[in-house]
């Protein structure tokens, strides 16, 4: 099987899928180009390379749009309403706050309001999360906030492989999907089947199966704990590692089985713990699989503070080996 990139198994995934229905197509800032490439558009794709080529295959299908995310957003809104299957991106995550109305007012409630007789396939992409040195205003997860949102599907992949099965899932889909893509694992590589192939949302994965404590990881903090949980099983410690992949729906019976099983549990986010998802691990946990805990149950997060611009605050910012070792260990004292 070959190995290929997050960002190129997104790429894929977007080519796939427009090649096989003609209802898909992509807006968003610098889409089709970037970087100032008027003269060999479609050779960049962003700022981050997803939307690469697709400009030179379907050039009325790759809308180039100007810097308002409103716009994106409820573009793509009003074409997901009369039966287009949008794929909009939004540059960062960070600048989802310029178009909450659109998301969370009208797509995220189409369906309600009109009494179930509407649909929004509507796909918004957003590059996510820190370790780039970008700062307070590039470098937010915020698919902690809108998992709050009902109307919603929130989907974080970890990997290439889910980020292609998960984005294909997510374009098929009948109502709006948020999905957050870690930009610092673009690079990163895994085994991704050519074919296409769809991931079911809701339906966690089991990346590493232990018997000790239990770890729920999101996004780019599932290869830190994987690293984690593997030098601890030197020492003779077995974890489970759950990636939930999506936060909403969020496949609470599989991280309820498996702390009902350990008796301990480590949550693990990039995102600072206030109102986030790792207390609501924790709460889920302590409602429902209360009476099989053993110790105290961990969150390992971001501090409550903007994330910082130099790279060392920020490697001491971000939940690492060490945070998350220690708190695993907490749990067994």
């Amino acid at each position: 099987m070959p190995e290929k990139t997050m960002r190129d198994a997104i790429n894929e995934a977007l080519h796939q899928a427009m090649e096989q229905d003609d209802s898909v197509f992509v807006i968003g800032e610098d889409v089709a180009g970037c970087n100032g490439s008027a003269g060999d558009v479609g050779s960049v794709g962003g700022v981050f390379g997803v939307t690469s080529g697709i400009y030179n295959r379907w050039p009325d299908r790759c809308v180039d749009t100007p810097i308002s995310e409103s716009a994106i957003v409820g573009a793509a809104a009003g074409a997901a309403l009369v039966g287009m299957r949008p794929v909009a991106e939004i540059m960062f995550a960070d600048f989802i706050g310029v178009c909450m109305d659109q998301i969370v007012n009208q797509m995220g409630k189409f369906r309600y309001m009109f009494g179930g007789k509407s649909r929004c396939p509507a796909v918004i992409r957003f590059a996510s999360g820190g370790g780039f040195s970008a700062a307070g205003q590039h470098s937010q997860a915020m698919y902690q906030v809108m998992t709050s949102f009902p109307g919603l599907k929130v989907v974080v992949p970890s990997n290439a492989y889910d980020a292609k099965g998960l984005m294909l899932t997510a374009i098929q889909d009948d109502d709006p999907v948020l999905f957050f893509e870690p930009k610092i694992l673009y690079q990163e590589t895994a085994e991704v089947p050519d074919e296409m192939y769809t991931i079911p949302f809701g339906e966690a994965n089991f990346v590493r199966e232990g018997d000790d404590v239990t770890v729920v990881a999101f996004g780019q903090m599932v290869p830190k704990a994987a690293a984690v949980i593997d030098a601890l099983g030197e020492e003779g410690i077995s974890c489970d590692l759950i990636d939930p992949r999506t936060t909403s729906p969020l496949d609470e019976n599989a991280i309820l089985e498996s702390v009902q099983a350990t008796g301990r549990l480590v949550v693990v986010d990039e995102a600072p713990p206030r109102c986030g998802l790792t207390a609501d691990i924790a709460g889920l946990a302590a409602d429902k699989a209360f009476s099989s805990l053993k110790a105290p149950i961990k969150q390992v997060s971001a501090p409550h503070s903007p994330t910082p611009f130099s790279p060392e605050l920020e490697a001491a910012y971000l939940p690492d080996a060490e945070k998350i070792t220690a708190a695993i260990k907490a749990t067994l004292a």
